[in-house]
């Protein structure tokens, strides 16, 4: 056996801490507390280190510290040592540690897009470089044009600072720029004016639209790069009286957090809605409004039910995540191919478990159920503010009772709700009027505190970071379904869930303000609308 192939089969660790012995080499395990990393200071340029995988960290005795994963490629290191004309001294790291460092390196500063269109208020720029690449990256310095620039730091702060979507505002005075972080709108920039057209055709052309056409909306798709990380952006635009307004909502894989434990259920809901999604039959309803999380939570019981042994298929609008182990369909209403007609060529590929992206009429409704009646396990979503107001939707679509009451098995309502940011956090005494709202007793509150956000520079003056999932979940029992079958009545069927232990998601969100993990006006201002007491 050769000496490259005796360490094939060696695991990672075996193989650094082999390659360690033999040459001599530090072995690092986290690369982010390196000071020319923790500074920000790349000392080689991007396209370099990327393309090498191999990273100067750090200055050591008049040396350069350089990070690589595989000790024998010494023609990099020889090139970073005649670059900067001093000796080197090399340390082993993970290959994918080597990219969160070079990432961190190369992020610009917090105030760089700021800094860069102030920079660009006087200056003019009148043409748009037609040549635009199918796919770059964000991180590469080189750019030929202020349009440009602009659109990479702009994309490169919302990413950074966690935004969701991005919204491109045409207004009179200029273009303003908007991010959705944790759910609400923050203002961040107005590029100069001039830059307005430039800023809306180099989207266009990213995405493949028609920069021709300015009065219909359209819809496409923008796949770029961060360093290691691809990322997706669903585009769209329409026409306004200042211009066109375009909104990017950003798909980045890597902040999706799969899995049923890990978008925030209590123990009682997370067990529940285990034992519903495992049924061999019948229909599980998710609700709540738009960006309430609900995709995330039929990807995570997808995900947890998938295996070798089912058959699991979706028909989306659109696909935003692609899962592993699913074949998953997009409606494309062009072709007509809606959620209806899709589901039926559906339900002749053999399929064990149906999601369904939205039931929006009594067609797909009419399906999902025989669907289910006839030994498959639905999943789907609705928008209604709680859970028994799904079955009044349905009923109110044109639904007999009697379907719902064969095929429904549970009903999950979900909110989310913002984190205090935990760098401002701050106690206070609540007033009698925010317990009330909140349905708490004086004893549950007793001499325990609220907290709130003050706002911060790590929060960008919000007082919120992150966000957290509350929920209700309504199981249909035969006292439920002898209700829906007397009266559909959200109210009473409410009354009647919440009477056999249903925690309502005001109560939930209640009891994570008692916790300090979010705000009581957090709570108030996502549950608003809801009955449930």
């Amino acid at each position: 056996m050769t000496e490259s192939n005796a360490t094939v089969n060696l695991a990672p660790s075996e193989e650094f801490r082999e390659w360690s012995e033999r040459f001599g080499m530090e072995i690092m395990h986290s690369l982010q507390d390196a000071e020319w990393v923790r500074l920000k200071t790349p000392v080689m340029p991007y396209a370099f280190v990327k393309k090498k995988g191999i990273l100067p960290i750090d200055s050591r005795d008049g040396k350069i510290v350089v990070a690589l994963s595989n000790p024998l490629d010494l023609e990099a290191v020889e090139e970073i040592r005649l670059f900067l004309g001093r000796e080197t001294i090399e340390v082993l790291a993970s290959k994918a540690e080597i990219e969160e460092a070079i990432e961190q390196s190369y992020h610009q500063d917090k105030e760089a897009a700021s800094h860069l269109m102030a920079s660009l208020q006087s200056q003019d720029e009148n043409v748009l470089d037609p040549q635009i690449a199918e796919e770059y990256d964000l991180l590469d310095p080189k750019a030929d044009s202020p349009t440009i620039q602009i659109l990479n730091a702009i994309l490169l702060e919302a990413i950074q600072q966690g935004a969701s979507d991005i919204h491109f505002e045409p207004l009179e005075q200029g273009l303003g720029v908007r991010y959705r972080i944790d759910g609400v709108l923050q203002m961040r920039h107005s590029p100069p004016k001039e830059y307005q057209s430039q800023l809306i055709t180099r989207m266009k052309v990213l995405s493949r639209l028609d920069i021709a056409e300015q009065r219909l909306p359209q819809d496409g798709r923008l796949k770029l790069r961060m360093g290691g990380r691809h990322i997706d952006f669903r585009v769209s635009t329409i026409p306004c009286v200042f211009g066109e307004r375009i909104v990017l909502r950003i798909l980045d894989k890597s902040n999706v957090l799969l899995g049923l434990d890990s978008i925030g259920m209590k123990s009682k809901i997370l067990k529940d809605f285990q034992t519903l999604i495992r049924y061999p039959e019948g229909i599980v309803l998710v609700t709540g409004p738009t960006g309430s999380g609900k995709t995330t939570t039929l990807y995570s019981a997808l995900s947890e039910v998938n295996s070798s042994e089912v058959n699991i298929m979706t028909i989306e609008d659109p696909v935003e995540y692609k899962l592993q182990g699913m074949a998953q369909m997009g409606v494309n209403t062009k072709i007509n191919l809606h959620f209806s007609t899709g589901l039926r060529h559906i339900l002749r590929q053999d399929p064990d478990i149906i999601m369904i992206g939205e039931i929006r009429d009594k067609e797909t409704a009419d399906i999902a159920i025989q669907s289910s009646l006839t030994g498959h396990l639905v999943l789907s979503t609705l928008h209604t503010n709680d859970a028994p107001s799904a079955l009044t939707r349905l009923i109110d679509m044109g639904i007999e009772p009697y379907l719902l009451t064969s095929s429904v098995i549970g009903v999950l309502a979900q909110r989310l709700v913002r984190r205090i940011c935990s760098c401002c956090k701050e106690s206070y005494i609540p007033s009698e009027r925010e317990i009330y709202d909140l349905r708490l007793t004086k004893e549950e509150v007793g001499d325990l505190p609220f907290y709130k956000g003050k706002g911060c520079e790590q929060c960008y003056g919000s007082g919120y970071k992150g966000r957290h999932g509350i929920y209700e979940l309504m199981t249909l029992n035969n006292a439920l379904k002898e209700q829906l079958l007397k009266s559909a009545d959200a109210h009473r069927l409410q009354e009647l869930a919440l009477a056999q232990g249903m925690s309502s998601l005001r109560r939930e969100g209640s009891m994570l303000v008692l916790e300090g993990v979010t705000s009581s006006e957090e709570v108030l201002r996502v549950t608003r609308g809801c009955e449930g007491l």
